[in-house]
């Protein structure tokens, strides 16, 4: 074999890596996104801008013990920063619960006017003024107070980070699911998205997914309008055409993304996603309702609600037994009670 035809194979083996990085990637990000920057690693771009440990003193609930991704169950919160008014806040908020053994993912969508107890500042607030209190560690925190669960890791992106990758891609196109208006970060001119099918550049799509005041399901409708771009991305992303922008895309997530996955871990998570590549994606809702307190306006969650989903994810982690026990139990004692 020539050294010539041995170069173009070693080139081919790379770009092909890198391809199915960003395949798992994008494919990720739309149902899951619990592997996706740990597989960054593999293309060895902006390792050390990326990587970003956790000051643990500062997290309450945080287990210390190591996980093993191919066996252990685990938790990933995904974070969506704005830098808005010179402050950071956290605008999207995500955590993806992950069980190896019995191959069960589940995503629940916490809305960022949620209102809970912040541990940073002692009182009871919005849940997107976590991150401007504290960093990531605030919301991690605060995460594990409104739901009492542990956070083993955690992902955090900008918004220029989306932003860019819809760029890179050439835009992308979404079927709008009612005409209305949003103002564009970028010119701060308003722009009309109009039912139908549309195709988006970079600043179009963020104000498109951004956009709650206006929609008919309040943040729930912004949360399946995120998971329509997403979607749309992964289509767009996983195309042929794409291969000649890998390598931009990769410097996109490099300038953008922050995570303590660490690089050792990325053989597990690949070995994982073969497992679990095609189990369904269990989409969760914490239920509420809406209310204004001294004029600004709050997501009151409802605390069954809360109950049930700190059961079903301790559940899924296999951590909630022994709370369902103490439950029945004093459910049986009162049901005994009121016999008497």
């Amino acid at each position: 074999m020539s050294v010539s035809r041995s170069r173009k194979r070693k080139i081919r083996r790379k770009r092909f890596w890198r391809v199915i990085v960003l395949a798992l990637f994008l494919t990720i990000i739309g149902g899951g996104t619990f592997l996706a920057y740990d597989l960054i690693y593999s293309a060895n771009k902006a390792t050390s801008e990326i990587y970003q440990e956790l000051d643990s003193d500062k997290i309450g609930n945080h287990r210390t013990e190591e996980v093993e991704i191919s066996k252990d169950p685990f938790n990933i919160l995904l974070v969506g920063i704005e830098d808005q008014e010179g402050g950071e806040r956290s605008d999207v908020l995500m955590l993806v619960t992950v069980n190896p053994q019995t191959e069960e993912v589940k995503m629940l969508s916490i809305p960022r006017d949620t209102r809970t107890y912040v541990p940073e500042v002692g009182y009871n607030t919005k849940i997107t003024h976590s991150y401007s209190n504290g960093g990531i560690e605030s919301t991690i925190t605060t995460v594990n107070e409104l739901l009492d669960i542990p956070i083993d890791y955690y992902i955090t992106t900008n918004f220029d980070g989306f932003e860019d990758i819809v760029d890179t891609l050439g835009g992308i196109d979404v079927d709008v699911p009612f005409t209305f208006k949003a103002q564009l970060t970028d010119s701060l001119k308003w722009k009309t998205f109009r039912e139908g099918n549309m195709e988006l550049n970079g600043n179009e799509a963020l104000a498109y997914v951004r956009m709650r005041k206006t929609d008919p399901k309040g943040d729930m409708g912004r949360n399946e309008r995120q998971q329509q771009v997403i979607k749309a991305i992964v289509n767009k992303g996983t195309s042929f055409s794409t291969i000649t922008k890998i390598d931009d895309i990769m410097e996109d997530l490099g300038a953008n993304v922050k995570t303590n996955i660490p690089p050792s871990k990325f053989a597990s998570f690949v070995k994982l996603y073969s497992k679990i590549k095609n189990t369904n994606i269990e989409n969760l809702t914490l239920k509420g309702y809406d209310e204004y307190i001294d004029d600004v306006y709050y997501y009151i969650p409802d605390e069954d609600s809360i109950s049930e989903l700190s059961y079903e994810l301790n559940d899924t982690l296999g951590s909630s037994t022994d709370s369902y026990t103490a439950e029945e139990e004093s459910w049986q004692t009162d049901q005994q009670e009121d016999e008497y």
